[in-house]
């Protein structure tokens, strides 16, 4: 049997419901997309921009802001590329919209300058924006003779997809802007896009989880530690402060009461840290339900909200800060955690409960160019004293305190050339340019260049270290906390002011042949600062290293970890970070890591937890050298590094 539609109405209903159907434009709108394989270290595709917009000029040199429109089924970064006359030109980026269509802006001085430069490496890498952010890498040129648009991914999970179905030139910021119609965050602070093994639907749900971690806590873990963390089967002499000392040609911590001491640490350690969005006023359809104005709402920010006060309110009631500091304490004796390690909060370390760490700020750093600070300034001594006794004085008879950092990842390492003409360039008379000038009139080459800014930041960790001297001599000093380990020039300066050498490390193991080469010249223990291990399936970007799921984070976990203490002059490492970062970015750089222990509902990671437990109990031995470290890697693992200069179409 055959039917005639004639009327026009059911005609037009017919036709558009087949269009929602196959999810055509009515605007003709072409679409290209990429399907990641994910049996590829590196997948991707290009398209000839043309194709995309056919208007579209190959001189960029009078724009700004190129802004594409763009869907990705993951938060995983890719790099988004551009093909010129001189090359190929990419940088990384992340999106906080999984699955949905969003306007996305990209500076275009990102692909043709060298970063703003930056105090340390995330300030200067990590650019933020609305629905996404950036971090720089990649090659810098003109962007002349654009033709075509690349776009890579690194080890994609679970063969992911992108689509680009726009793209243009701006002379101004046009914004960012997302299209999608369900809001990215929901009432808990979790991704609201992707679904998840164990995601809260209910407040029943969340409870019920809160109480079987309130029970989990209540069963004690035996990890042979003494008040301050040490080993109880172990005893020196008793100085009544951390010390180090090498005994059997492995280093250790001694604590306090004399007791052999590994820190297992955690940076970051706070409460309701996590669950922040930002920038409100820029960012439409975000939150599907914001917390309480009298519990979420930041009151010195209008346009931020935090659901991990929220929750701990939901967990705890009106005297959640107190008691969730409690639980902080109740969960590192839990889990095996006993050192407070760099960036945490000053409140959780006041209740004196756990050993910590401090970083010294107001040195300089942050007002020098590159980080460097002007050594040659007439005060710059007497402020250095002012700044350091005023920051130590709380903490020189506190036990609990293992001792300083003196700063954090240093960008100018390994660019001395160009900090120098930064330096040389800058509209102020400063004092160090005024240094560098007399410096170069001998020669100024490459050397000598790098010559000078070893020996102004020689005088800075001389002066740093004197002062600590000076008015705490109980607590040792920690070390820079170098992004990676530096040269053997750097090594030997400081050797001349370091108790502790430390650096952060973010791979699947650390570098055992650097830390041999470290403990050859310096002679000195080491920490390891940072280092961590992420996924994708909380709607986060996957940390600086990724792995395939949450299970093998805690695999992760134990595979860093474990080889890090295995070497004998590692005694310490500071895991980044306790929380999840936000889901929309810290509001200072964009950075959107699932890196934490704890989520934002405030429930750890079971297998995170589960590894670290297995961890603590076995360190002792491992460092010792009575036991192998835990063996297996993780899968899915991928370290932090550029992705080869290779296609796969």
């Amino acid at each position: 049997m055959k039917f005639k539609i004639k009327d026009p109405i059911v005609i037009f209903n017919i036709v558009a419901m087949c269009c929602v159907l196959l999810s055509c434009n009515t605007d003709n709108t072409k679409h290209f997309s990429v399907q990641f394989d994910s049996n590829k270290k590196v997948s991707g595709k290009k398209f000839a921009i043309k194709d995309i917009n056919s208007e579209i000029e190959s001189d960029w040199s009078d724009y700004n802001f190129v802004k594409l429109e763009i869907r990705i089924t993951t938060p995983q970064r890719f790099q988004v590329g551009f093909n010129t006359d001189w090359g190929y030109n990419e940088i990384r980026v992340m999106s906080y919209a999984p699955g949905e269509w969003n306007e996305l802006a990209i500076p275009l001085r990102f692909y043709t300058q060298l970063p703003d430069a930056a105090n340390d490496i995330a300030g200067t890498m990590n650019k933020p924006r609305y629905t996404g952010w950036f971090n720089l890498g990649g090659k810098r040129g003109p962007l002349t003779g654009v033709d075509s648009i690349g776009f890579r991914m690194h080890v994609p999970i679970d063969n992911p997809s992108i689509e680009i179905r726009s793209i243009s030139l701006h002379v101004e910021d046009p914004g960012d802007e997302y299209l999608g119609q369900k809001p990215i965050v929901d009432e808990y602070g979790q991704s609201n896009l992707i679904d998840f093994e164990n995601k809260i639907k209910s407040l029943d749900q969340l409870k019920a989880d809160w109480k079987a971690e309130d029970d989990d806590l209540n069963m004690e873990e035996d990890y042979n530690y003494s008040k301050f963390g040490g080993y109880v089967n172990t005893q020196f002499e008793a100085t009544g402060f951390f010390r180090t000392e090498k005994i059997d040609n492995k280093w250790w911590f001694v604590d306090p009461d004399g007791h052999q001491f590994l820190s297992l640490g955690v940076d970051c350690i706070g409460s309701g840290r996590g669950g922040n969005v930002n920038r409100l006023d820029k960012r439409s359809n975000f939150i599907k339900e914001m917390p309480p104005k009298d519990i979420g709402l930041n009151p010195n920010n209008p346009n931020s909200v935090s659901f991990g006060k929220w929750n701990l309110f939901r967990r705890f009631g009106e005297d959640y800060g107190q008691k969730s500091k409690k639980m902080i304490i109740n969960r590192m004796s839990n889990w095996g955690i006993n050192t407070i390690a760099n960036w945490s909060s000053k409140e959780v370390i006041a209740m004196n409960e756990k050993p910590f760490m401090l970083q010294l700020h107001g040195l300089g750093i942050d007002g020098g160019i590159m980080g460097l600070a002007d050594v040659y300034a007439p005060d710059f001594v007497s402020r250095i004293e002012t700044i350091v006794e005023k920051t130590v004085s709380e903490y020189r008879d506190n036990p609990w305190l293992i001792g300083y950092f003196t700063g954090n990842e240093p960008s100018w390492l390994g660019q001395e050339s160009r900090l120098c003409d930064l330096i040389l360039a800058s509209e102020a008379e400063l004092p160090i340019k005024k240094a560098l000038k007399a410096y170069l009139v001998v020669e100024d080459s490459a050397e000598r260049r790098k010559s000078f800014i070893y020996e102004t930041f020689k005088i800075f960790l001389e002066s740093v270290d004197t002062a600590i001297n000076k008015y705490d001599p109980n607590h040792l000093t920690l070390g820079i906390r170098f992004g990676k380990i530096p040269d053997n020039d750097m090594l030997e300066i400081c050797k001349k002011v370091f108790d502790v050498f430390s650096f952060n490390c973010y791979d699947l193991k650390p570098p055992t042949r650097d830390m041999d080469r470290v403990s050859n010249i310096m002679d000195v223990p080491m920490i390891i600062g940072e280092y961590h291990a992420g996924t994708v399936n909380r709607g986060m970007a996957q940390a600086l290293v990724q792995v395939e799921n949450q299970k093998e984070r805690g695999v992760a976990y134990r595979y860093y970890t474990e080889h890090a203490f295995s070497h004998p002059g590692l005694i310490g490492v500071g895991y980044f970070q306790w929380a999840d970062q936000d889901l929309t970015g810290r509001s200072y750089d964009g950075e959107n890591y699932n890196c934490g222990l704890v989520d934002v509902t405030d429930r750890p990671y079971k297998h995170m937890v589960n590894a670290i437990k297995k961890t603590a109990k076995k360190l002792y031995q491992v460092h010792s050298q009575h036991a192998e470290p835990f063996n297996q890697k993780p899968l899915g693992a991928v370290g932090y590094e550029l992705i080869p200069d290779i296609w796969n179409e």
